[in-house]
Parts: C-alpha cells; sequence; structure tokens
C-alpha cells in the first residue's frame, strides 16, 4: 500500500509522533491506522498524545547572540528537574541556535536541524523523557549591537530568565548591566511611546478616581494626576527607571554617558503568564490510584 502524505499526517495528529516515525509505521504496518498507532505505543513513541493535556510551566529560556541580532526562546516542560537534564539541555540549545534563521515561533517549529523539524525533536524528547513539552514563544532583537543575559542559568546561554538588549554601539560591558537590570526590575516598555495605550488609560483612570476621592479642587487634582502619571511612567519603562547600578541616574541618562543610545530590549522568563495546576498531595494519590 503506497504510504501516502495525508495517511501520515493522520498517524502524527492521532499520536503527536514525530514525522519519520509515524511514516515509518506506517510502512512496517502496510498502512493500518490502528497497528501503526500500536506499533507507535510499543516503541515508546506515542507518549506524547496522553501528555499533551498537561500543564507545561517549567523548562528554560535561551539566548542566542550572532553579531547584530539576538534571539530568546522559551522551551517549557512540566516539571524544573526536566530543565537540569542533559538532553532536554542540548535540544533547547539547538533550537535557539536553528531560531537565528527563523522569522516567528511557527517557522522555527518546521525548521529543520539534523534531519529532523524542531516540533519532532520536541516530540521525540517527550516520549523518551516523559513529561509534555512545548516550543512556546520566540523573540528576535536587532542593533548595532546585541548583548545576552541569563539569570538562574542551568546552563551556558539558558536557565530562567533570559534578556536581550539592542545598543546603538558597541559597549558590552554597559549592555550587560543594562540587561541585569532588565532581569532584576522588569521594565513593561523601552518608553512611555512604546507602552500600551490601554495601561496608560487604566493607570490614568485609577489616579483620577485617587485624586477626587481626597475633594480637592479640579484644578489641582489635575496637577495631581500628572504628577503621578509622571512617575507611574518613569517606574514602568526602562529608559525612564532609576539604573540599579547607579539610582542617580536613569537609565537613559546612563546610556548617554556610556555614549550610546538603548534600541530595544526583550526579556523573556519562563511560565510567565501560565495558569499552574496546583493539586495538594492527596490529590495526586488519589489521581493515582484511580489510574
Amino acid at each position: 500500500m503506497a504510504i501516502t502524505a495525508a495517511l501520515v499526517k493522520e498517524l502524527r495528529e492521532l499520536t503527536s509522533a514525530g514525522m519519520m516515525d509515524a511514516k515509518k509505521a506506517l510502512v512496517e504496518t502496510n498502512g493500518d491506522m490502528e497497528a501503526a498507532a500500536d506499533w507507535l505505543r510499543t516503541k515508546g513513541l506515542a507518549k506524547a498524545a496522553k501528555k499533551s493535556d498537561r500543564t507545561a510551566a517549567e523548562g528554560l529560556v535561551a539566548v542566542k547572540v550572532d553579531g547584530g541580532k539576538g534571539v530568546a526562546v522559551e522551551v517549557n516542560s512540566e516539571t524544573d528537574f526536566v530543565g537540569k537534564n542533559a538532553e532536554f539541555q542540548a535540544m533547547v540549545d539547538a533550537i535557539s541556535g536553528a531560531a537565528l534563521t527563523a522569522s516567528d515561533v511557527e517557522d522555527l517549529k518546521t525548521t529543520t536541524v539534523g534531519g529532523k523539524t524542531v516540533q519532532d525533536m520536541i516530540t521525540d524528547k517527550i516520549a523518551t523523557i516523559g513529561e509534555n513539552m512545548s516550543l512556546r514563544r520566540m523573540s528576535t532583537l536587532e542593533g548595532g549591537q546585541v548583548v545576552s543575559y541569563v539569570h538562574n542559568a542551568a546552563a551556558d546561554g539558558m536557565g530562567k530568565i533570559g534578556v536581550l538588549v539592542a545598543l546603538s554601539a558597541e559597549n558590552e560591558a554597559f549592555g550587560k548591566q543594562v540587561a541585569m537590570h532588565i532581569a532584576a526590575v522588569n521594565p513593561a516598555s523601552l518608553s512611555s511611546a512604546d507602552l500600551d495605550p490601554s495601561v496608560i488609560e487604566k493607570e490614568r483612570q485609577i489616579q483620577i478616581d485617587i485624586a477626587r476621592e481626597s475633594g480637592k479642587p479640579e484644578q489641582v487634582i489635575e496637577k495631581m494626576i500628572e504628577g503621578r502619571m509622571k512617575k507611574f511612567l518613569s517606574e514602568v519603562t526602562l529608559l525612564g527607571q532609576a539604573f540599579v547600578v547607579n539610582p542617580d541616574l536613569t537609565v537613559e541618562d546612563a546610556a548617554k554617558e556610556a555614549g550610546v543610545e538603548i534600541t530595544g530590549f526583550v526579556r523573556l522568563e519562563v511560565g510567565e503568564g501560565i495558569e499552574k495546576k496546583v493539586e495538594d498531595f492527596a490529590a495526586e494519590v488519589a489521581k493515582a490510584a484511580q489510574g
């Protein structure tokens, strides 16, 4: 029986196995879909299907820089333990290297590394390590110089928080300081011009409500709001923040002293925004007992 691309696709959707594994299973079973799925299960290659609904909020962020271009990728696993696994780290390193030539995360998933797509690499690793995993996101940054920093590093270039900073000119030492600042302070945007207008409007409305509670005259309230919004923007935007290395300077002023302009940044933290399902020990035991 001819093994068509449609058959391979159907088996992959059914089992979450890699493309080459799915094709081999169909060849071995002469195109019998059910038998092919059983063949994959006996080889331990269809485990991903059973694990795909399990929350993967741990893992690693990896950063890579090549000249004036940098990338940061987040690859998730179910437990922090897997982030320390040498096999998982090697896979994340390979994925971040491939990201330098990918346009976005969907493109990265189909990029080939060592004869396999990135998505197939992850599917295979789910089978061998036994946890759900996913390539969650990727960010690219370009500039005159791009500097990287990893906080809580598990291995070279990967850890819990990955930061990229783009500078208008070369200044590695200053770029590293700014990257460490970003890791610690987590600014919402580069400047007020880049901040989501809805965030600004929400804060302004909060400050209006607070100011009116004071019962002060309208002209005084307007000045109160203006001052508080200025303070808010200085706290949430990178260029307006007090520089952690020298709090007497804003980051923007520190950049001027260093002779460069900060043109952009990326900060990825493992699991941010993912709702983690928490079960107590008794619930886990009961769940295991039920099979």
